[in-house]
């Protein structure tokens, strides 16, 4: 079969990107593409993990700019409107049928091959664990089988195998930028901002528990009257006498604990899926790492914050401005020439 991208084919060394996971904070590839752009710098080849594979795909498939307005626009409303929840069946809670028809209105039939650039996804199947690369067939099947996060999305079934969220097992894929013949690889790590969780938006809020109160007096039904008088240390009727002790008990009762005050079910479940990734990115980075290592500073968008994107699409482009002059220095190094932006 004849290449339909001659293009691609360099003599020169190929710059490869990697795009990697983080729910929410994947806005800030957006950024990211459009800062490197912007001082004419253009990926050879694609690889993407969860929502760094949807951002690579819309991306070779020319539709960055409407996912960009997409995104912008979401609000938590608009979110809530894209939950085709599945309590009973299904394989996970969020059918995802709304968000890929989304996708396949602007990106439909699109194959690898229709794309500006070489591309890989990366999943895991759920059966044996291991990782899987898809580089062929539908692009909305394998950004779908890439970003299906156990539990919430349902796994994917492709080539006989069920496929689940990539970033159980390469959060960050480099290594499959190397398997497309990436000279360099620049990888964008949307989980490393661990301090950052500390720069939430909550914060402003004061933390400081409160001093405990101090124990209401009890009174003693038995003590005696302080004048004395015997006829008032009884009540005068059963009704009154149940009335009081009812209100003695209640005032004896001892103080109730503080009311909790912390992160809820949904935050816990949201943060510890970070530091997982986090950690999971940071054992793979040891064995296959990348020449340049951006960490945008995320950590106080929560990873199911969708509705914050421009936050994280403004830090996309901050963390190149930061990286410039080491990854101009490292293009140096590998031969791989910027083209001139006007």
């Amino acid at each position: 079969m004849p290449d339909r991208h001659p293009e691609r084919h360099h003599s020169r060394p190929k710059l490869g990107l990697a795009l990697g996971g983080g729910v929410a904070r994947g806005w800030a590839h957006i950024g990211v593409l459009q800062g490197l752009a912007q001082h004419g710098i253009t990926p050879d080849v694609v690889s993407g993990c969860s929502i760094g594979a949807l951002v690579g795909g819309v991306y070779l498939a020319n539709h960055l700019e409407t996912l960009e307005g997409w995104a912008r626009n979401l609000t938590k409303m608009r979110i809530l409107g894209l939950l085709d929840l599945r309590l009973r069946s299904g394989g996970g809670l969020i059918g995802g049928e709304k968000l890929l028809a989304e996708l396949n209105q602007h990106i439909g039939d699109a194959t690898f091959d229709d794309l500006a650039a070489p591309f890989i996804t990366v999943s895991t199947d759920l059966a044996t664990g291991k990782e899987v690369w898809l580089r062929r067939g539908s692009v909305v099947e394998a950004m779908r089988a890439s970003y299906a996060m156990p539990g919430i999305f349902p796994p994917s079934h492709v080539d006989g195998r069920w496929l689940v969220d990539g970033a159980l097992v390469d959060p960050v894929p480099v290594a499959a930028c190397r398997a497309m013949g990436a000279a360099m690889v620049v990888a964008v790590d949307l989980n490393a901002d661990i301090i950052g969780r500390t720069r939430s938006r909550h914060d402003a809020e004061a933390t400081a528990a409160a001093p405990p109160d101090a124990a209401p007096a009890t009174e003693d039904m038995e003590a005696p009257p302080a004048n004395g008088a015997e006829a008032d240390a009884h009540p005068r009727n059963n009704f009154e006498f149940l009335s009081t002790f009812l209100q003695s008990r209640r005032r004896a009762r001892p103080p109730q604990p503080p009311k909790y005050e912390g992160p809820g079910m949904f935050g816990v479940m949201a943060t510890s899926l970070g530091i997982a990734l986090d950690r999971i990115t940071r054992s793979r980075l040891a064995g296959e790492p990348p020449d340049i290592h951006l960490k945008p500073r995320l950590g106080h968008i929560g990873l199911l914050e969708f509705d914050r994107a421009e936050d994280a699409i403004a830090e996309g482009k901050a963390v190149v401005e930061r990286a410039l002059p080491e990854l101009r220095e490292a293009l140096r190094v590998f031969g791989i020439p910027t083209r001139v932006v006007p």
